[in-house]
């Protein structure tokens, strides 16, 4: 699909008519979702802190969408409304998930998208968690329509500041658009939940382990039925160095470059000996 990419635009118009909106054709174009829904604090905090980068265009799940992974909707139509957001401007608000609103953002209202960036996510995505954040996937969705792409999550669940995060996702908003990223590529970002002054610094750093215990739990309604809670405790000490999980405990911000493609070349080696 091809359809905004930039090669249509008119490039000397400065401004032109977005929905119920102009904007500036100057400024960069980014694409803000989520899946924690339209109306999540942390979507408004990122939406604040990326209008001082860009021209921001909002497109988030009318719903809370988490752990959603990277679903598109192909059997039943899509529909966006738009709706008044906190901070007094609009946005559109989509019946589908994180990865159909990117679709949607990119293909269907933006003549061009220089960023994507979905978040702030509350609570973290690390290691495996990766596969099945909807955060991530929306990430992802705008890396395979071709546009660079952050995905921005803040390391708690109880009580997120969201101010702090924010205004780092604008700081590395502003490195990616001057820089770029090679194609297929997601910057997963994840911030721990602590003051400014008590952030210990950027890691690059490697997707970690995150595994469970105890992820199914069963449970009987009131006429004897078993019925299913999943979930289960993180066992936190198999990350290993230079992991995104070891960053977050030793208060860095981490930073994880993930690509697209899920190939494993070296096993691909192995499996051509087989005799197959």
């Amino acid at each position: 699909m091809n359809s905004c990419s930039r090669e249509t635009l008119q490039e000397q118009e400065k401004t032109i008519g977005i929905g119920w909106r102009m904007i500036d054709t100057m400024r960069p174009q980014i694409l803000v979702t989520n899946d924690d829904g339209i109306f999540a604090e942390g979507l408004t905090a990122l939406r604040d802190a990326l209008s001082a980068v860009g021209e921001v265009t909002v497109v988030a799940p009318e719903r809370p969408r988490s752990a959603s992974g990277h679903a598109i909707t192909l059997h039943k139509p899509l529909r966006m409304e738009r709706v008044r957001m906190p901070w007094g401007g609009e946005g559109y608000a989509a019946s589908g998930t994180p990865s159909d609103c990117v679709v949607l953002g990119i293909y269907s209202l933006m003549p061009h998208c220089d960023l994507v960036v979905s978040g702030i996510n509350l609570g973290p995505n690390l290691g495996e968690d990766l596969t099945y954040s909807g955060t991530v996937s929306a990430a992802m969705e705008g890396a395979i329509c071709g546009r660079p792409a952050i995905a921005v999550s803040v390391a708690d669940y109880e009580k997120p500041d969201y101010g702090f995060p924010a205004r780092f996702a604008a700081k590395l908003a502003r490195q990616v658009l001057d820089h770029g990223l090679p194609p297929d590529i997601v910057l997963n970002v994840n911030v721990p939940n602590l003051p400014e002054e008590e952030i210990m610094g950027v890691a690059i750093t490697r997707q970690g382990k995150r595994r469970y215990e105890g992820r199914v739990e069963r449970r009987q309604d009131p006429r004897g039925r078993d019925y299913y809670w999943l979930g289960g405790e993180v066992i936190q000490d198999i990350d290993g160095e230079h992991s995104d999980g070891e960053a977050v405990r030793e208060g860095r911000i981490s930073v994880t470059p993930i690509h697209l493609d899920l190939t494993s070349y070296a096993v691909a080696k192995t499996l051509e000996q087989w005799e197959l």
